[in-house]
């Protein structure tokens, strides 16, 4: 394994356990009363995900490009374990929730006195910062699986829709520059193929899932849905992730074989 696959391995991780982490924007706003600040005070994470992800992609297909000059098979191995690192970190930051929206609960409060946002990480970093950082790291609680019911309240259709749409955006852009191996004359055309891959599960997550979630956050602020049914449905989106995540493996070389034709079709 190359530095550069350790390096998108990491980055990888970074992306996908922000991205988790994100479910609990939404409970940190509705208890906190602050749903634009919190989401505000988010974004800056949102950033750092952003920017790893410019990383990532370049590096991979750099590793690519090398291992195609100088005549080298496909190592399908680093692909499967960059997926593996999406199911870790989406796992990891499921665990994290719990912790996270206190955390961040303290930094949207902070943010009301300081008005700041680099006074708000710097008191991070304080004596009483740090202090109530150790203080809220929590385990999740076991009555969130223990309270799964699939036959009441269990949205299936956006559940499903969510595994399709994480499975997609997982797989878009590595079955688009492992498609290169097949058809290393269009590689170009191939990865380029990711943004037409991706466009269409972030159609999935814009036009379905979100104004779900969206919807669900104003009845339980209007007091229409309680917040302990709200907290099971993000528990739901979790487990949709790590899902969509196992099925990425298994559509990885097939869609890699598709786009590859494609490629060479247009």
């Amino acid at each position: 394994m190359t530095h550069q696959i350790i390096l998108v391995l990491g980055l990888t991780f970074l992306i996908n356990l922000i991205t988790t982490l994100s479910y609990s924007v939404r409970i940190v706003g509705i208890r906190t009363g602050r749903i634009a600040v919190s989401f505000a005070l988010f974004n800056i994470l949102v950033l750092v995900s952003r920017t790893a992800n410019g990383f990532q992609a370049p590096l991979l297909a750099s590793t690519i490009e090398k291992n195609i000059n100088s005549g080298f098979g496909a190592n399908l191995l680093d692909f499967r374990l960059i997926i593996l690192s999406c199911t870790i970190s989406t796992i990891m930051g499921g665990l994290m929730i719990p912790t996270f929206q206190r955390i961040l609960s303290i930094a949207v409060d902070k943010f009301s006195i300081y008005k700041s946002v680099p006074k708000v990480i710097l008191y991070g970093f304080t004596k009483s910062g740090i202090a109530s950082i150790k203080e809220n790291i929590v385990i999740p609680s076991s009555r969130n699986i223990s309270n799964i019911d699939l036959k009441s309240d269990f949205p299936w259709k956006v559940f499903i829709m969510n595994v399709v749409a994480v499975a997609i955006v997982t797989v878009g852009v590595l079955s688009s520059l492992y498609a290169g191996y097949f058809n290393p004359d269009f590689r170009t055309t191939a990865s380029s193929l990711s943004a037409i891959i991706n466009g269409f599960a972030t159609i999935l997550m814009f036009v379905f899932i979100d104004p779900f979630l969206s919807v669900m956050t104003d009845e339980v602020v209007l007091g229409k849905t309680s917040e302990s049914l709200f907290r099971k449905y993000i528990v739901y989106m979790v487990f949709a992730r790590v899902i969509g995540t196992v099925i990425a493996q298994i559509i990885l070389v097939p869609a890699a074989r598709l786009i590859a034709l494609v490629a060479g079709l247009i």
